[in-house]
């Protein structure tokens, strides 16, 4: 017998409609969950971008802004506009300045704190703070011209402790007679004018100076007895300067001590540019005025340095303008090493002269490639004059400027040219043109007389600017042949800087007595 069951159920329906139940009611939960927590935040965000004066913004903009970070997909479209209102608002108080009468705040939290008492608004808030970065600004503009004259009145003085040895030597030589005996002796003489032997020039009134670039050079020579120096001083420093290399030898090496009153010929009258010069008061106050007139605060400390230093009396010197009188100055000689007071000799130079100069007059190094920014970026546009027509239409702006401080010159291939006479008559133009030519020393009449007479030597022989930055590469420094304290920071002056000052002060005895008896002490 059969038995039949009659369901009034849907049958699969049936679970199915729970199942929706089930789910509407979870997500009815979940969504009433989330709107409990959402609602207020999204109400607390809105008033705080309402207080904020952000009321021009988008609701949803404002919500974004305040809620977590920026999503890949947002657009930057507001907060463009926002910059552009803000750079709008910084120019408009740029443009507007504070009554004379108001105090603008020296901090930060006297500005905060002013604010608050006085109730500004956002421009005048910007208007102050825009006043307040242009005192301080002033007041770095100002203390960089305070340092920089500071730094060219002591890079131009001389230190006691030197002074005292010029005077301590001077009197040696007075009341020595073993000191004013012939330097070199009579026997030895000879080797002044052999042209097989490796002369050096150098041309200071710096005792010190020159003992350290002479001492330098002959203990790091493979063949010191091949060297030959010949330093030209002063009238004033002649005897100080004889009685030290007498008294300190240096053998087998020759040295040679002459001052200018002991060449008969070089007089003002055959130098003419000397006497035009002192001639000038306007030239005279250019060099020995008040520094501090005329130069410009927005200049950077560095081109400020090198404008001031090009106003150092040294440049109506003769002691500067006898490099270009060498073929005169040794007319038996056929080629010389003329070496800066201010370097230090590191290696054997006797390579030297073993370079072909290809007809040339003048090994140097250029100076307008290498690592250092500064000192090795230069061109004619660095020192002359471009605005200038007689500049202008004589000279490539972009051509590559040499270096002093150390340069083999062929005398022989100068004889031939008329390098000193170009040298004469650009620099009497330039006093012609009130200094409106070029305005940095003795450089640029060098670098006009010897164009085209230049035969460029690689870098690593001569590497300069350990007197401009600290900056100087230490490892650069170790490789160099020769290395210059060309700027304000001599290594003999307490500006120098002290790591860079061993590289000099290794060859300067401070045992000796006149040293000691002079307080120069090694820093």
């Amino acid at each position: 017998m059969r038995r039949i069951t009659i369901s009034t159920t849907n049958g699969f329906l049936d679970p199915m409609k729970g199942a929706v139940r089930y789910l509407s009611y979870r997500c009815l939960f979940w969504t009433i969950l989330i709107l409990v927590f959402l609602l207020p935040f999204i109400f607390i965000t809105t008033m705080i971008a309402t207080l904020e004066g952000a009321n021009t913004c988008h609701s949803i903009y404002c919500l974004t802004r305040k809620f977590g970070p920026r999503a890949p997909w947002r657009t930057s479209n507001i907060p463009q506009q926002y910059s552009r209102e803000f750079v709008n608002a910084l120019e408009l108080a740029a443009k507007t300045e504070l009554p004379k009468d108001v105090a603008v705040p020296e901090t930060i939290p006297a500005l905060i704190d002013e604010a608050r008492a006085k109730n500004y608004d956002a421009n005048t808030l910007l208007l102050t703070l825009t006043a307040m970065v242009e005192n301080k600004d002033e007041q770095v503009r100002a203390a960089k011209l305070q340092e920089a004259l500071y730094r060219h009145f002591a890079s131009s003085g001389i230190p006691k402790g030197m002074h005292c040895l010029s005077l301590k030597l001077a009197s040696e030589y007075n009341t020595n007679a073993v000191a004013r005996k012939d330097l070199p002796s009579p026997d030895i003489a000879s080797r002044l004018t052999d042209n097989s032997r490796h002369h050096y020039v150098v041309a200071t009134d710096n005792l010190l100076a020159a003992s350290v670039v002479v001492s330098s050079t002959i203990r790091n020579a493979a063949d010191p007895g091949k060297i030959v120096f010949h330093i030209i001083t002063d009238q004033k420093t002649y005897a100080a300067m004889h009685a030290w290399f007498l008294l300190h030898p240096l053998p087998p090496a020759v040295v040679e001590v002459k001052g200018v009153h002991q060449f008969d010929w070089l007089t003002k009258d055959n130098v003419p540019v000397l006497e035009v010069i002192e001639s000038s008061v306007d030239i005279l106050y250019y060099y020995h005025g008040d520094h501090s007139k005329g130069t410009d605060l927005t200049d950077s400390p560095t081109i400020l340095a090198a404008k001031l230093q090009a106003r150092s009396p040294k440049y109506i010197s003769i002691m500067n303008h006898l490099r270009i009188y060498l073929p005169d100055l040794f007319p038996e000689l056929n080629k010389i090493l003329f070496l800066d007071d201010d370097v230090v000799v590191q290696k054997d130079l006797a390579p030297l002269w073993d370079i072909d100069m290809e007809g040339k007059v003048n090994g140097a190094v250029e100076t307008c490639r290498g690592e250092d920014p500064w000192v090795m970026s230069k061109h004619f546009r660095n020192y002359f004059n471009f605005s200038n027509p007689v500049i202008s239409n004589t000279f490539n702006p972009d051509q590559c400027a040499w270096a002093y401080g150390m340069n083999l010159f062929d005398l022989r291939e100068w004889r031939k040219t008329e390098i000193t006479e170009t040298y004469h008559r650009w620099q009497k133009l330039n006093l012609r043109s009130n200094l409106t030519l070029w305005r940095l020393g003795t450089l640029p009449p060098a670098l006009i007389a010897f164009d085209s007479y230049v035969h460029p030597i690689p870098s690593s022989w001569h590497m300069l600017g350990l007197g401009y930055h600290r900056e100087s590469n230490v490892e650069n420094i170790k490789k160099s042949a020769v290395i210059h304290y060309n700027g304000q920071a001599k290594p003999w002056l307490e500006i120098g800087f002290p790591e860079l000052r061993p590289f000099w002060s290794k060859y300067v005895n401070y045992s000796n007595e006149f040293i000691r008896h002079c307080n120069i002490l090694q820093h």
